[in-house]
């Protein structure tokens, strides 16, 4: 009962996300399983998303200001890096320079832990002396507690505690530190941004806009590397999948590299579609395909899908609409080696579907014995519209269905705001392909895109009945 109570604040609270084989399995056993671990059967997988936050403050309840910028800079739009300066009194000891890496070790629960900030420093009117800063949270009362006293006693150290000023500047505080005392009191702070190499990518909210520029340079400031800060000003456009950007500090320079599960990327991220909280899930798909294996990427990109699948040995045809994409499509190609492994179109997904991958597989799946074991995937990855393209599949080849094992596998990417989410993907598929699914189709929860709104893989073999029509006798 206990448990059950338990699961039910982690479901509330939302806070884990998973995905399980079996998309019938009631969900809400999906976090308890993971919390105790004790159901037996039932594999869950649990996502792991790659991408940056700012780190968390620890509330201090004791005395809010403690390790706050100075209140004057509330309402700043524009950086000015000397007006967060403060000067803080903390509790330290007078220690003998001999000694104070055994007071350190020692009186570590209470000494200065914080980030950025040195715990020994200079007493500048006795050479032979240290401060050994002590931590304001843990001695609030500029007095040890009894434990740490009799500690330095054994050093042969007065535990008398002095007050030390300790001045912090805009370098020793964090980002979200920063922010939160910038922004109007009560307001959301950005919490995360994406990493495309040098380029920081923000998805301000509307209340944030006033503040973007001093937004971005914090960001820059504060995370080495990051060169670039650009803000989405509006949706993907959903046939390139790009969408328009502002930059807010650093150079305007787009086009960057990556490196993504081993593997580097060229790219440029104004015009071509890049999103590093896919990495897990093109791993995932790639580890599914074997050597010799054939895969159709209908919307490649810049070749996530494509360039690893090459290098595994698989045969590849890739395709995408967007002319850039395409360009560098080809460029990573080349960059990898495996421009001789991928064949590289420009076109719609209709008619690279309609065009190459029927022309392969009317070729390859009539002459694939029983023992052989090469394996067909097709992999659509356009959540916003892929599910609309599987009609295409409905009697795409003509003749008497090949082996079931050979019927080329689908990859399906969708997004949905329905409560089941999986359930929903596999009812709208269903619908375009004129066929039922149930038992034969697998949903994995790929990551949460925004409240109430998931991205999900359907994944299939195709119905011999809706890829074959076979010919009037």
């Amino acid at each position: 009962l206990w448990r059950l109570g338990y699961c039910a604040r982690l479901l509330k609270t939302n806070h884990f996300r998973t995905a399980a084989s079996n998309t019938s399995f009631p969900a809400v056993w999906m976090p308890l399983a993971q919390h105790s671990g004790r159901i037996p059967g039932l594999f869950v997988v649990v996502k792991k998303n790659t991408f940056f936050t700012m780190s968390e403050t620890v509330e201090d309840k004791t005395n809010p200001e403690l390790y706050l910028p100075h209140p004057g800079v509330r309402g700043m739009t524009l950086l000015n890096r000397e007006a967060f300066k403060r000067t803080m009194v903390v509790p330290a000891l007078k220690v003998k320079k001999e000694i104070v890496h055994n007071v350190l070790k020692s009186l570590k629960q209470s000494v200065l832990q914080r980030p950025g900030l040195k715990r020994v420093v200079e007493d500048p009117e006795d050479e032979d002396s240290r401060f050994v800063i002590l931590d304001p949270h843990k001695v609030p009362e500029f007095s040890l507690g009894e434990s740490d006293k009799q500690v330095l006693k054994q050093l042969n150290v007065c535990p008398e505690v002095s007050k030390y000023h300790l001045e912090l500047t805009y370098e020793n505080f964090k980002s979200e530190e920063i922010l939160r005392a910038v922004l109007p009191e009560g307001q959301e702070v950005t919490s995360g941004f994406s990493r495309v190499g040098h380029i920081a990518h923000l998805n301000l909210r509307d209340h944030q806009l006033p503040y973007r520029h001093l937004i971005g340079q914090v960001i820059m400031d504060k995370n080495p590397g990051v060169t670039c800060v650009v803000n989405k000003t509006n949706i993907i456009d959903s046939t390139y999948r790009n969408f328009e950007m502002e930059v807010l500090a650093g150079e305007n320079n787009l086009v960057t590299k990556v490196k993504e599960n081993n593997i580097s990327y060229e790219l440029d991220f104004s015009k071509v579609y890049w999103n590093p909280r896919l990495s897990t899930e093109h791993g995932r798909i790639v580890e599914l395909l074997k050597a010799g294996d054939v895969l159709f990427d209908v919307f490649a990109g810049v070749g996530p899908f494509a360039i690893p699948a090459a290098r595994r040995k698989c045969r590849v045809f890739a395709n995408d609409l967007n002319p850039e994409s395409y360009r560098w499509l080809l460029h990573n190609c080349k960059l990898n080696k495996v421009d001789t492994k991928v064949k590289v179109f420009n076109m719609d997904g209709r008619d690279f579907l309609r065009g190459p991958v029927r022309e392969e597989l009317s070729k390859e799946l009539p002459l694939l014995k029983e023992e052989q074991k090469t394996a067909f995937h097709v992999v659509m990855n356009l959540p916003a519209l892929a599910v609309e393209f599987l009609d295409v599949f409905r009697h795409l080849l003509v003749g008497e269905p090949c082996s079931p094992g050979a019927l080329p596998t689908v990859h399906c990417y969708g997004f949905s705001k329905h409560s089941n989410p999986a359930r929903d993907i596999q009812e709208r598929a269903e619908a375009v392909l004129g066929t039922s699914l149930a038992g034969r189709c697998s949903t994995f929860l790929v990551r949460n895109v925004a409240p109430n709104k998931e991205m999900l893989c359907l994944s299939f073999q195709i119905p011999a009945d809706v890829l074959y029509k076979r010919p009037c006798p």
